[in-house]
């Protein structure tokens, strides 16, 4: 899925997005687009475009640690390999990156329902925390 070299390469991204997207589930989606949008910024330094880069190659090629392939844990180590560079490039993620990712996944996916416990209810518990 990667181009001959084994680097990353924009339609080798979009295709694994098509192919696996709902195996690999939202949440890895989301951050894989989250960051190939941060890279795509030309604010966004060479230095974080590497690192988001080296992330969405390992993401897309066929060999990694844990085989997509494998039910439930198949992605668990891309995911993990996102995460990592989302935590390194943190600076470069705008809001503006944040809803093109977020748009695009809830086209792919369907808009997300917030739960019922995101909102406190009157019914919830009173919690009070002394401070001295």
């Amino acid at each position: 899925m990667a181009n001959d070299s084994g680097q990353f390469s924009e339609q080798s991204f979009w295709q694994k997005l098509k192919d696996f997207a709902a195996e690999a589930g939202r949440e890895v989606v989301e951050k894989a687009l989250i960051l190939f949008f941060a890279a795509q910024r030309p604010e966004t330094p060479l230095w974080s475009k590497t690192v988001i880069y080296s992330a969405l190659a390992y993401f897309i090629l066929p060999t990694d640690a844990i085989p997509d392939f494998i039910p439930v844990s198949g992605y668990v180590d891309d995911l993990g390999t996102l995460m990592m560079a989302l935590g390194a490039v943190t600076l470069s993620i705008t809001p503006e990156v944040k809803a093109s990712a977020k748009q695009t996944v809830e086209g792919w996916f369907g808009a997300t329902q917030p739960s019922d416990r995101s909102v406190p209810q009157a019914t919830d518990p009173m919690r009070v925390i002394d401070i001295d």
